[in-house]
């Protein structure tokens, strides 16, 4: 299957990609000048320099399927509301408008479950079809992202499916995220601060994210303008302090977790569990 990839040297894209490749599909990715996948590849898919706004429209030729990583302000700090609405909404509806154009048939999005906002305090268990009440400039352009995708799929009567991962960690995130800082302070030896630690996440491998998202492209029950959402997660919720112990213990961490030592964010969702199909 030939594939147009945004989001190929990100976090969950690098994994994707590489399995992509290695299950023997031709991959064209879009990345920014410079960058580079974060894992091992099999083999280099056909790279394209530039930006969603500037790359030639004509790499979409003979795409099958389009899979959308990219997107702005994952990074809190990097997020602002006039970039987020720019690159996630804008500038990816008219990507998946050129590529409709070149006779793309399938695009696999990928949400966020912070698209729910507060929300998730309302279900044990967020389905799908939970109102969308999202609390920053990320999550409202994704929440709006899902809109125009939506729409767009029933208007150009296409295949689409938006996959909603919940808290991906794993090798190659960011190092500011709370994973990559626990297992940096167990491998030294040192404690790690933290909040109190009662959130309560699903916290799934990017590994298994990644393969969700390759299945995606081949599954049989997809109709062209009937769009679904899926939300994505492991099924078993647990509280951040019990992450931080189940993998404390797994590194055999010499230090101590301080919990109660790092303000919770104030306007911090304090439950985001999904309903998993």
């Amino acid at each position: 299957m030939r594939i147009f990839l945004t989001g190929g040297t990100g976090f969950l894209g690098s994994y994707f990609l590489q399995m992509a490749l290695n299950a023997g599909h031709e991959v064209v990715a879009l990345r920014l000048p410079g960058e580079r996948c974060k894992q091992k590849l099999p083999c280099e898919p056909v790279w394209i320099d530039g930006t969603l706004e500037d790359f030639p429209r004509t790499s979409l030729g003979g795409v099958e399927t389009l899979v959308h990583l990219a997107a702005h302000g994952v990074n809190p700090t990097a997020a602002n509301w006039r970039d987020c609405f720019r690159w996630n909404v804008s500038a990816s509806l008219a990507l998946w408008l050129d590529a409709a154009g070149s006779n793309v048939r399938r695009f696999v999005i990928a949400g966020s479950c912070f698209e729910y906002g507060n929300s998730g305090e309302q279900y044990d268990f967020i389905p799908t079809d939970a109102p969308l009440l999202p609390t920053g400039p990320y999550h409202s352009s994704k929440a709006a992202a899902t809109m125009a995708a939506l729409g767009f799929a029933m208007d150009q009567d296409r295949e689409l499916i938006i996959l909603r991962p919940f808290h991906i960690y794993g090798d190659g995130e960011a190092e500011t995220r709370f994973w990559p800082l626990l297992v940096k302070a167990a491998a030294e030896g040192r404690d790690l601060p933290m909040t109190e630690g009662t959130q309560i996440r699903d916290f799934t491998p990017v590994r298994d994210v990644a393969a969700r998202f390759v299945h995606a492209m081949d599954r049989q029950d997809l109709c062209q303008g009937f769009p679904m959402i899926e939300n994505v997660g492991s099924g078993q919720p647990r509280s951040l302090l019990q992450f931080a112990t189940d993998e404390w213990i797994r590194l055999g961490a010499t230090g101590k977790l301080l919990p109660g030592l790092v303000p919770i964010r104030s306007n911090e969702v304090m439950r985001y569990v999904p309903k998993i199909k």
